[in-house]
């Protein structure tokens, strides 16, 4: 599994940074979040508005934060679809 924040770094998209960490370790899955920065990586998801979250590839938010339920529930589709 592959997770990603997308953000140019603002507060908002810390704070998801922040929030999908702490849903990956109570999970307890083995899975790395990167934090992306890079203007021309943000680009290729095409995202408008940040923050953005990208679960195996796929843009599955933009443009807001996100209650830890929902990333939660985000990564649990991303988890059962990979079975």
């Amino acid at each position: 599994m592959e997770i990603k924040v997308l953000g140019p770094g603002c507060q908002k998209c810390h704070e998801l940074d922040k929030r999908t960490r702490e849903v990956v370790r109570e999970l307890g899955i083995d899975v790395d979040v990167e934090y992306v920065q890079d203007i021309k990586k943000l680009v290729e998801y095409a995202i408008l508005f940040p923050p953005g979250l990208v679960i195996n590839g796929n843009l599955v938010s933009s443009g807001k934060v996100l209650g830890k339920k929902d990333i939660e529930k985000l990564i649990n589709t991303a988890v059962s679809q990979e079975k």
